[in-house]
């Protein structure tokens, strides 16, 4: 009779060490696959974020080749473009990245761009072949041909402008800011060709 109740016994105790094993097993397989989705959810956040960065950074990218190419950065840097995004400031363009008619970036030239140096061009420094040249010669008044001193300055002035945009993602909405998300800057110093006589008001 002893024999027999201590076999029940330890087959008894096999099954609880299995029952055990299993269970913790099953709790380390629930861990493992709780750890891949958090990685997992993670790693598409840090892609979206990389995404939303890239987008921010052309769009800064952009809008100052978009301020260096208007005619009115020298004459009127407060408000570079024509027309800027609707319920924005001065100096600023939204995009529409997806292509879902929606904006989604918004950048702006802040703060107004600045005239850090302008040198007028000597006529002996101008190209009798280049089209642009020929204009700063041919603006020259009458009185000049044939004088020296000032008369030996061209039209045209080179000028050296530091230009600043800053670009964030806007709200699902279009028209606000994101209240979270990356927000690209991008600072460039530019080269630009003026009219002497805009010298005094642009590059005082």
């Amino acid at each position: 009779m002893m024999r027999r109740s201590h076999r029940f016994t330890a087959r008894d105790s096999q099954r609880g060490v299995t029952l055990v094993v299993g269970m913790i097993m099953l709790v380390l397989i629930t861990l493992i696959v709780l750890a891949s989705f958090h990685l997992g959810r993670n790693n598409l956040v840090i892609v979206g974020n990389a995404q939303q960065r890239n987008d921010a950074l052309t769009a800064a990218q952009q809008t100052i080749e978009a301020a260096v190419n208007s005619p009115l950065l020298t004459s009127s840097p407060a408000s570079i473009f024509p027309t800027p995004c609707s319920g924005w400031p001065d100096n600023t363009l939204c995009y529409d990245v997806n292509g879902d008619g929606t904006d989604d970036v918004v950048a702006q030239i802040t703060p107004t761009p600045t005239c850090v140096k302008a040198q007028v061009i000597p006529l002996t420094s101008l190209s009798l072949t280049d089209a642009n040249d020929q204009a700063c010669r041919t603006q020259q008044p009458q009185s000049c041909f044939g004088q020296g001193g000032a008369c030996n300055d061209s039209s045209c002035a080179n000028s050296v402008w530091d230009i600043r945009a800053v670009a964030q993602n806007l709200a699902p909405n279009g028209t606000s800011a994101a209240s979270q998300g990356p927000t690209a800057v991008v600072n460039q110093g530019i080269a630009k060709r003026v009219a002497t006589n805009e010298i005094a008001t642009s590059c005082p």
